[in-house]
């Protein structure tokens, strides 16, 4: 699954020798005779063709022959991309949108690295359960700007197209085994170390992710794989891998089950993550967590009322059986938890209540750090994947109170259920210099400038930037 990550020629090296064709960022009202290299014939044809530079309009330039030799791309009043950031992002429409050719940009552009990864971005197809998807003829391809670092573009894209195809993949190939085994392609692809803990000893080392997958045909298990000096900072990742989720007992009804193969976005947004920060060598000490398990209806089923006893030791009452995620991930931190990581980060699709709140675009984020919270909304912003600081509310602690056990899974009301199932994980970190948690969709409900409709794993690109700046990067892989 990790062998070509994207395809060959999405993005170019400048060669003299080879037909370019040049692409012109057009703000909104800007007069045509200041557009630079464009011909007195071709700027009568933008003229005749009632070209107006709105956010996202664009239209092909014939040359002479009347074969295309550019494109100009409205970018509106230049103030923000899609739907935040630089305007220069919206170049990633064309990715998905023009015949197979090399292009360049014409000047100079606006944040030109995230112009680049947002063209890779918009180049991506998920074709692997289309019958002529072999014949496609594939993206066109970008000279990449003078001055952006290429290794740094391509490790960003390969990583999100990987999630992406993870959490498109339905659930009929994408098991807790599945799972494991892109992990695994993955990580031994950067020569990083895997462990998998599954059976009994997932049974008495993880008791709720083993309560949560035990009522499926396709074992639960937990993924762990380190990679990086002993002696560099410790980041750890975990990402939530529900590969399906029904609602167990408290079953979901059957609208509510169509996206649930993307129940493994977290996961999706961690493993993306840790390939950005592997592939770029990153100086860290790299550790991610993933435990994937399958929510299923079966006599064997975990049920509401039972009380589990987690891997921390605190019990839990299952106040409802659709709340599992909460479960594995709790199960998970505390393992991430005792060797006190400097940074500690879980991905997960876990609330719908952050949806209610934020809608698909916008991830809650949570976390105590206030400079870390400052960072990754700034840094979302500017790069097209925003967060939404969220607060970890000390007022709703007692939501998940329980009169047998130490806390109830769900609280006992519909109100602040983002915020209440983000508490619930904080109870399990207490090490851990910095602790945040995002509350994904991990879909892009339809096609936008910066890819398709379908699997997003979102936050891991702001979660980059963020560690890129505080670590550095070494020599590509």
């Amino acid at each position: 699954m990790t062998e070509d990550l994207i395809p060959k020629g999405l993005f170019l090296d400048p060669d003299p020798a080879q037909e370019t064709r040049r692409i012109w960022l057009v703000r909104e009202g800007q007069p045509i005779e200041t557009i630079e290299g464009l011909s007195d014939a071709q700027r009568a044809w933008i003229t005749s063709m009632s070209f107006k530079a709105t956010a996202k309009r664009h239209l092909a330039i014939p040359g002479p022959n009347g074969a295309l030799v550019g494109v100009v791309l409205g970018i509106g009043n230049g103030a923000s991309g899609e739907p935040c950031g630089p305007s220069s992002l919206l170049v990633g429409q064309l990715a998905a949108s023009l015949p197979t050719g090399c292009y360049a940009f014409a000047g100079q552009i606006e944040a030109p690295e995230a112009a680049a990864v947002a063209w890779g971005l918009g180049a991506y197809k998920f074709r692997r359960y289309k019958s002529n998807g072999n014949h496609d003829t594939g993206p066109p391809g970008l000279v990449l700007p003078e001055g952006v670092n290429r290794a740094v573009v391509e490790r960003i894209v390969e990583g999100v197209w990987f999630g992406r195809d993870l959490i498109n993949t339905p659930a009929n190939d994408l098991g807790p085994q599945d799972l494991e085994a892109a992990a695994r392609s993955l990580a031994e692809r950067h020569g990083a170390t895997v462990k998998v803990v599954e059976g009994d000893e997932l049974r008495e080392g993880f008791p709720l992710i083993h309560a949560v997958g035990r009522g499926s045909a396709r074992p639960p298990r937990l993924i762990d794989f380190i990679w990086g000096p002993a002696n560099a900072p410790k980041v750890t990742l975990v990402g939530k891998g529900i590969c399906f989720d029904t609602g167990g007992l408290d079953i979901k009804p059957a609208n509510a089950m169509l996206l649930m193969k993307k129940d493994m976005g977290g996961a999706a947004a961690a493993l993306a993550l840790a390939h950005m920060i592997m592939g770029l060598k990153m100086t860290v000490r790299l550790r991610v967590l993933i435990p994937a398990a399958e929510n299923s209806v079966s006599g064997n089923a975990f049920r509401p009322g039972d009380v589990l006893k987690s891997r921390s030791g605190k019990t839990i009452e299952i106040g409802n059986t659709d709340a599992e995620g909460r479960l594995v991930l709790a199960d998970a931190l505390t393992l991430a938890d005792e060797e006190k990581p400097d940074r500690l980060f879980s991905f997960a699709t876990l609330t719908g209540a952050a949806r209610v709140a934020l809608g698909p675009d916008v991830p809650p984020l949570y976390t105590d750090d206030d400079a870390l919270a400052a960072e990754l909304m700034s840094v979302g912003s500017a790069i097209g994947d925003p967060l939404w600081r969220m607060p970890f509310w000390k007022g709703y602690e007692r939501n998940l109170d329980s009169e047998v056990a130490d806390m109830n899974n769900v609280s006992d009301g519909p109100f602040a259920g983002s915020v209440t199932a983000a508490l619930f994980l904080r109870r399990f970190v207490s090490n851990a210099g910095t602790y945040a948690h995002l509350d994904i969709y991990g879909w892009r409900p339809a096609a936008r400038a910066l890819g398709p409709k379908g699997g997003e794993p979102q936050g891991a690109r702001a979660v980059f930037e963020v560690l890129r700046r505080a670590y550095g990067t070494g020599q590509a892989s």
